[in-house]
């Protein structure tokens, strides 16, 4: 399947950072990205609980032919702890809790939200595609997974697209995943393509983010990397001036260059800032101004893993902390 150049990510409309809108707020956030042109939503299992799904469905009723849907599976809140679990029968009843919170009869693309190590990928893919059979979901995805999981799962059946942290400040695809899909004819999509806020410029202290934001465990916004990671703003802010775009536009322009088939997935729980981010479709950056910036902005500027241990013991993917 091919997707649209740019989506909406809706974790943060439920989830993760801090106290999220009401849910009238939500829905009437991704009615106007609707109406801004965004035709790709990526919601999950796990976000809020299954409230995002709930939100997603309300604010596309009556619209469902507008956008291509996406949602996850395998791993979910269970009495309030993240759990991973690509069991087979996990997964189908997980896709049948998905169409009815969303309230729609097929899923245009399902993504395996995490691999389950004690789970051959291939097992949990093999009952994603009878899910496909069966009409409930268009095409099969993965999230946060390695190139060797990558050539696992398509063995097993097609895989539409992996979907990976990439901006900016986390380059971890550049280790393989971004070439193989491409190879491949798989999308990558890119979620945080804004760094969490950092490239957008919109986090001055982490110290004064929610009690319950979930960067307030990432190690590049704990105090002994903070300072150097704030350092190198001032620089980006100029840099984005002088391309005649806001910083966020300037990340998601330079992650758009990164190949057609990278797709960004910024997320916001303000409606301006979704139609700042939808209006660098399109645009022209000076692509020395791109290059500045990768060398700005990269693995080797940026201080701190972008996981703690948790997170990174959750995750696929390969790293830079591991190739060392």
């Amino acid at each position: 399947m091919r997707l649209p150049r740019m989506g909406l990510g809706c974790m943060s409309l439920s989830h993760a950072y801090g106290t999220p809108p009401s849910l009238e707020d939500g829905v009437a956030l991704v009615r106007s990205a609707l109406d801004d042109g965004v035709q790709l939503l990526d919601t999950a299992t796990l976000y809020g609980g299954g409230r995002n799904e709930e939100l997603v469905g309300r604010a596309i009723a009556g619209r469902r032919d507008e956008v291509v849907l996406a949602s996850k599976g395998g791993m979910a809140l269970v009495d309030g702890v993240n759990v991973i679990d690509g069991r087979p029968e996990t997964l189908r009843a997980q896709v049948d809790a998905s169409l009815r919170r969303l309230g729609v009869e097929h899923i245009d693309l399902y993504y395996l939200h995490r691999w389950d190590k004690k789970v051959p990928i291939a097992e949990s893919v093999g009952a994603l595609a009878e899910m496909v059979a069966a009409g409930k979901i268009g095409a099969i995805g993965l999230s946060e997974v390695s190139v060797d999981r990558l050539r696992e799962a398509l063995a097993a059946a097609p895989i539409a697209a992996v979907q990976n942290e990439y901006s900016l400040w986390s380059r971890n695809p550049e280790l393989g995943i971004l070439d193989a899909t491409r190879d491949a004819g798989v999308a990558l999509v890119a979620f945080s393509p804004v760094g969490r806020g950092y490239l957008a410029d919109s986090i001055t202290d982490p110290e004064q983010l929610p009690p319950k934001d979930i960067r307030r465990a990432m190690p590049r916004f704990q105090p002994e990397h903070w300072a150097a990671n704030a350092a190198l703003l001032p620089a980006w802010r100029a840099l984005a001036a002088e391309a005649g775009r806001t910083p966020a536009q300037l990340a998601l322009a330079w992650l758009l260059s990164r190949g057609d088939h990278v797709v960004p997935i910024p997320g916001s729980t303000d409606a301006h800032h979704v139609r700042e981010n939808q209006r660098s479709l399109g645009t022209v950056v000076d692509p020395a101004v791109l290059v500045r910036a990768g060398e700005l902005i990269d693995t080797a500027t940026v201080s701190g893993p972008r996981y703690n241990a948790t997170g990174t013991s959750e995750v696929d993917a390969e790293s830079f902390e591991a190739a060392v």
